[in-house]
């Protein structure tokens, strides 16, 4: 007979690192409400309050996206005067992205966001650190296997 606990919802990793995503991104979406941005677009934005100008492949390589996914929330951002794109003018495959004056006006006011998700966690410093270690871990040694 075979051995099927393998197969208990309670025994997969896949679950609590699913729901945990979830739950991360139901927790930001009340804090990023009033700026009238998703998670996603959020995520966006903080590569480009880091990098300022990227071509659109270097944002999707930070993400770890796809550019046919990315292209829409691109186009939504520069629909609501966040970011600009326009085609390199040495190569025109490019498509160059930057913050406009209004998204960089936002990175100010949305600088308090990652410490209120952290302080509604109960964590301690060092758990936190912790899981972020694993996670990355995780994230680094599944990036080579992506296809």
């Amino acid at each position: 007979m075979a051995d099927f606990d393998q197969l208990k919802l309670e025994n997969q990793l896949c679950f609590p690192l699913y729901t945990a995503s979830r739950l991360v991104v139901r927790s930001y979406t009340p804090l990023l409400k009033r700026f009238g941005i998703t998670y996603p677009q959020y995520l966006v934005l903080l590569v480009l309050w880091e990098h300022k100008t990227l071509a659109v492949t270097q944002i999707a390589k930070f993400l770890l996206l796809d550019t046919s996914t990315l292209t829409p929330l691109l186009k939504r951002l520069e629909k609501m005067n966040l970011i600009w794109r326009q085609r390199s003018e040495t190569d025109e495959r490019v498509v160059m992205t930057g913050l406009t004056a209004k998204g960089e006006q936002l990175q100010a006011e949305a600088a308090g966001i990652p410490a209120q998700l952290v302080n509604g966690l109960n964590f301690s410093g060092e758990e936190l650190a912790q899981l972020y270690q694993l996670l990355y871990k995780y994230i680094h040694q599944s990036v080579g296997k992506v296809v």
